[in-house]
């Protein structure tokens, strides 16, 4: 589901979310992080802005939308996300499957898959 602008904060660095962290062609997504109900482009640049500790997503709100596609700005629920083998389901972005090693600071039921 598209929408038109949704804000996201951290040490963006261009349109498509990418962060000064994270910037391969490919690094196209945002998370809004469970503890704040913010989207940041990754875990540090939530660590490095944010005034709290970050909280996972529960299995159980998996269905809540939470990851935002930066080519088309389509909100992806947690169980979409996981599900589209790094590719969008709207526009087609391949997203950066190195994303996978760092679920567990995102997803609780990923915690302790590396």
């Amino acid at each position: 589901m598209k929408q038109d602008h949704i804000s996201v904060r951290g040490k963006i660095v261009d349109n498509e979310t990418r962060c000064e962290h994270y910037h391969s062609e490919r690094d196209v997504i945002a998370i809004k992080f469970y503890c704040c109900d913010t989207y940041y482009p990754c875990f540090l640049c939530h660590e490095e802005t944010a005034d709290h500790p970050v909280e996972v997503w529960p299995k159980e709100k998996y269905n809540h939308k939470a990851v935002l596609c930066g080519k088309c700005n389509s909100e992806l629920t947690i169980k979409e996300y996981l599900r589209t083998k790094f590719i969008c389901p709207y526009c087609k972005a391949s997203y950066n499957e190195g994303c996978r090693r760092h679920y567990h600071l995102y997803f609780d039921e990923l915690k302790t898959e590396k």
